[in-house]
């Protein structure tokens, strides 16, 4: 009875070694990745599209509906949503930013929505922002004004003013975009 209790003692010893040993790599692993996640993120721009004060790239391209769209176009301040289909927090912050282009100083005149992806992706969109927005469907990565707002992450928002400096930019529609459109 005394070599069973011992043998279990000693078993009991051995996992709860294996279980320090394991749960000491994993530590080191996480500590790795943390650093390396660091590493990669800080040769990545902060923002969604180009930061306050930067000016958009030139663009000229035409809207669903037939309208030109281009930076030498702007008058006024104008509100930039873009969007992605298939992305979870698009399609989360897509009614909001419907709502707020509905109220946005100038109408639809002044709001651009760029949604990226397929015509056939974007149908959904397209359909709940023309009536607030000029919707312009881009290819990823070589749209006019994806390239000209150094779009890299969706969804995002700016207000540019009417020479297409950016006033205000960033991954959320609130409060600081909301009040600089007025």
């Amino acid at each position: 009875m005394i070599t069973v209790v011992a043998a279990l003692a000693l078993l009991a010893l051995a996992v709860c070694l294996l279980d320090l040993v394991l749960t000491l790599g994993v530590i080191r692993r996480l500590r790795r990745h943390t650093e390396l996640i660091s590493n990669l993120s800080s040769g990545m721009r902060p923002y969604a599209i180009l930061a306050e004060g930067e000016t958009a790239g030139p663009f000229e391209t035409v809207a669903t509906t037939g309208e030109p769209v281009s930076r030498d176009r702007l008058s006024g301040r104008t509100l930039v949503g873009a969007f992605a289909p298939h992305c979870p927090a698009c399609e989360e912050k897509l009614p909001a930013f419907v709502d707020f282009a509905k109220t946005f100083p100038g109408g639809r005149d002044q709001v651009i929505a760029v949604v990226v992806g397929s015509e056939n992706e974007a149908e959904a969109h397209r359909e709940q922002l023309e009536p607030v927005a000029r919707v312009v469907i881009e290819p990823p990565m070589t749209g006019e004004i994806g390239t000209a707002l150094a779009l890299n992450s969706f969804p995002a928002f700016g207000v540019l003013d009417q020479s297409g400096t950016v006033v205000t930019s960033g991954m959320e529609l609130n409060g600081s975009t909301a009040t600089v459109g007025v």
